[in-house]
């Protein structure tokens, strides 16, 4: 291993140089070979406190699955076990679970929570979701481009939909790595500037921007969208599919992009709303491989932490 994250929050993608993400990768590919590839229970005797404000599929399978395939235990503190910012405060939370837990993955509604957390721990914090990103997910998104096109750099990528906290860490994943990036979105809906900016100043030989014209795939080799009204916006989403019309992934929008390109949906998906069926079931779509992807980046990034 190239590179040494022991005892290092993942907050952000930002936390990580692109050498760093790189090493990821390559352990994430490594592990995803060869199980064994980093040792039989490298996290033996180490313990994943995982809390979720949030409920999830991918996130909690893919940390609870990992964390025991490597060795270890996770433990599944759910809205019931722990009120953040309620029953406890959130330094007390962070320095108690530091006292009996070698990491901490949190899946929060505020940003500032996992901020909070980080701040008060005395072991790893890993961001398993917020508000404002999602940054294991473009992990594990990062692997699935280069295992269907063999690199990053000097790709082009466009996402399509709600400026989100997948479209914020997707932009500094592109940025560290030199993938071209295109956020689409209707006017509006688009990425926080602050996020943009941080992202055109950290870009490596590549070009991060956003714009409002759906037809900006012209030539895409990765495709890429998620839901238009995310957890907590629920109340929006009627209202929502009109202004989102247009920003979708279908015959058409695959029709501008590559031949090949590489269609992505972090799931849950929404058929027939953000992607079409028939185009999320095309031989260019990998978003089972990008969902699978989630266990093997995940235990590639326990194990680099906690190591």
């Amino acid at each position: 291993m190239g590179v040494n994250l022991r005892g290092r929050n993942f907050v952000s993608i930002l936390d990580l140089s692109a050498e760093e993400i790189r090493e990821v990768l390559d352990v994430a590919a490594q592990l995803k070979r060869d199980p064994d590839a980093c040792g039989a229970a490298p996290l033996h005797r180490k313990t994943l406190a995982m809390i979720f404000q949030k409920p999830s599929l991918r996130t909690r399978v893919s940390f609870e699955a990992g964390t025991w395939q490597l060795g270890g235990h996770a433990i599944y503190l759910g809205p019931a076990d722990i009120s953040l910012g309620e029953r406890e405060t959130t330094e007390d939370i962070a320095l108690v679970l530091s006292r009996m837990a070698d990491i901490v993955m949190a899946r929060v509604f505020g940003h500032d929570i996992v901020v909070d957390l980080a701040r008060y721990a005395t072991v790893p914090v890993i961001n398993g979701l917020s508000d404002r990103e999602h940054p294991t997910q473009i992990l594990a998104d990062l692997q699935t481009i280069i295992e269907r096109k063999g690199r990053t750099e000097g790709l082009t990528a466009c996402y399509l939909g709600d400026g989100n906290n997948v479209a914020h860490s997707l932009m500094y994943g592109a940025a560290r790595l030199g993938m071209n990036l295109t956020v689409i979105t209707p006017p509006g809906y688009e990425p926080k500037r602050e996020v943009l900016e941080e992202a055109q100043r950290v870009a490596d030989g590549c070009t991060i921007q956003v714009t409002n014209d759906p037809g900006a795939t012209a030539g895409a080799d990765v495709l890429y969208t998620d839901v238009w009204a995310s957890m907590g916006q629920e109340a929006e989403a009627e209202a929502r599919k009109a202004i989102f019309a247009k920003y979708r992934i279908d015959p058409e929008t695959a029709g501008r992009a590559d031949a090949d390109a590489v269609i992505l949906h972090c799931l849950p998906a929404h058929y027939g709303d953000e992607i079409d069926y028939a185009t999320s079931r095309l031989p260019t779509s990998a978003i089972f491989d990008q969902a699978e992807n989630r266990l093997h980046a995940h235990k590639a990034l326990l194990v680099l932490v906690a190591s």
